[in-house]
């Protein structure tokens, strides 16, 4: 109940105030795994992060840019800063590497975070609710394109677990296939990829990706557990005073 109020006072604080962090959670989340982008705002909430959630919800832009499209681009563009300037919005959250790399790198003014920069920021607020080995990927989008490698080991070490490498990880990890529009085009060679990740693993896997969490998951074998980190975050963040 108390969730359900924050939330609508946060959306009718947004109309009015300048200033405000927006939560967005990108397409994957938001219309695919639509489970990971709650236990982000649960976890954001939980650890005290102020943020708002807003109706309108257009793509970032990525897609679009990356297949060429510029003009398309640019209108998705404007629909979005418009948007960000009705409900005052200068920061932007987002648990999606690729909609993080682009609102840093083609939204100007815009204050862009990855979760897990928030997220580590109150690392203190995470609690050990997990135990034993869990192997970490390194989405491309979040590792090589924004240098983001050590706050996800961070988080995962504080949740309880001793985190495993790959054999390639950080600036030299494996694509997991599904980016950059192979997976649409060439989707033998996609799941090639994600197989050679994962025949590299001896735990569970984890990734700060949705888009890589359900192209692993597809091609995972039939007794391996594959996690996107918001699916650890389940009452591990946080105290009573923020409940």
């Amino acid at each position: 109940m108390l969730g359900f109020l924050s939330r609508i006072i946060d959306y009718f604080i947004g109309k009015v105030l300048p200033g405000n962090t927006l939560y967005y959670a990108g397409c994957v989340s938001r219309l695919a795994e639509p489970a990971i982008e709650e236990s982000y705002k649960e976890a954001l909430r939980s650890a005290g992060i102020k943020f708002i959630s807003v109706p309108e919800f257009n793509c970032c832009g990525s897609p679009v840019l990356r297949a060429g499209y510029k003009k398309d681009f640019d209108e998705l563009k404007k629909k979005n800063l418009d948007i960000f300037e009705r409900y005052g919005i200068t920061r932007v959250i987002t648990n999606c590497p690729g909609c993080y790399n682009m609102f840093r790198k083609h939204y100007p003014g815009l204050k862009a975070e990855h979760v897990t920069q928030a997220l580590n920021k109150k690392i203190n607020l995470v609690r050990a609710v997990h135990k034993g080995k869990i192997t970490y990927h390194d989405p491309c989008h979040l590792g090589r394109h924004a240098g983001i490698y050590n706050e996800p080991r961070h988080i995962l070490g504080r949740l309880g677990f001793e985190v495993e490498e790959l054999e390639k990880n950080r600036e030299n990890a494996l694509c997991c296939g599904a980016g950059g529009g192979l997976k649409s085009n060439y989707p033998d060679i996609a799941d090639k990829a994600a197989k050679q990740v994962l025949s590299k693993v001896k735990t569970g896997l984890v990734t700060t990706c949705p888009l890589c969490y359900m192209h692993f998951k597809e091609n995972k074998l039939k007794n391996m557990k594959v996690f996107e980190l918001g699916q650890l975050l389940a009452g591990a963040v946080g105290n009573e005073r923020f409940k």
